[in-house]
Order: C-alpha cells, then sequence, then structure tokens
C-alpha cells in the first residue's frame, strides 16, 4: 500500500468521525451528513482500490481515472459554492429583516425619546 493511500484512508475516517460528531451535536443535518459521509466513504474506496476509478473512468467515457477525479470534484465544488451562496443570501436577509424588526421596536417602546417620534411615525391608517 502506498503512502497516498494511507493517507486517504486516515482522512476520510478522521472526517466521518468529525461529520459525525458535527451531527450529533446539532450543527448538521441529516442530510448533510449523508452526503458528506458518502463523499468521505468515496474516498476511502478510492484509496483502498485506486483502480477502480479508471473503471468508471471508461463507462463514462472520461480517459482516465484522475480526470473522473478532478472533473467530479470540480463539479462538486461549484454546488458546494452554490450551495453557500444560497444560504448566505438567506442568512442576510433574516439578519435584514430581524435588524429591521428590532429598530422597529425600540423606537415605540421608548416613548421618552422626543428626537425619535418626531422624525418617524407610524402611518395612520386610512378607512
Amino acid at each position: 500500500m502506498m503512502i497516498y493511500q494511507i493517507l486517504g484512508i486516515l482522512v476520510g475516517l478522521f472526517a466521518v468521525i468529525i461529520t459525525i460528531l458535527r451531527f450529533r451535536d446539532g450543527k448538521m443535518s441529516l442530510g448533510m451528513m449523508a452526503l458528506w459521509n458518502l463523499i468521505w466513504l468515496l474516498l476511502i474506496l478510492i484509496s483502498i482500490y485506486p483502480a477502480s476509478t479508471s473503471i468508471f473512468a471508461k463507462v463514462t467515457g472520461i480517459g482516465r481515472g484522475l480526470d473522473l477525479i478532478l472533473i467530479l470534484g470540480l463539479i462538486m465544488s461549484f454546488y458546494l459554492i452554490f450551495k453557500l451562496y444560497s444560504r448566505l443570501e438567506t442568512v442576510e436577509e433574516e439578519l435584514t429583516d430581524l435588524v429591521r424588526e428590532i429598530a422597529i421596536q425600540n423606537e415605540y417602546s421608548n416613548p421618552d425619546s422626543k428626537e425619535s417620534s418626531k422624525t418617524h411615525k407610524l402611518p395612520k391608517k386610512e378607512n
């Protein structure tokens, strides 16, 4: 067994343990835990059987096994970047709504503030 195979197995096992611990602590959803564990198990299997990538490469029409791994890694990286970007957008919107709501509550819960009541009044409801 080559050194890169041993490193791949150790990194994969370490990552599986970290993934399970994060799920157990409630920091990761079940779906993400399954996805990451699948990725780490594939890393372990590819490390144990490196020739298997050549078989999959021939099945998919890609020349070499290493090319297949690089292409899959690139696709997975783009997916994760998109997922992170989407999540960041959602958190940013939630934060904006929260700050807006707190500012409105502070404005109307402090009636002594004459400055703020002069500048910001609730619009009257029209019937």
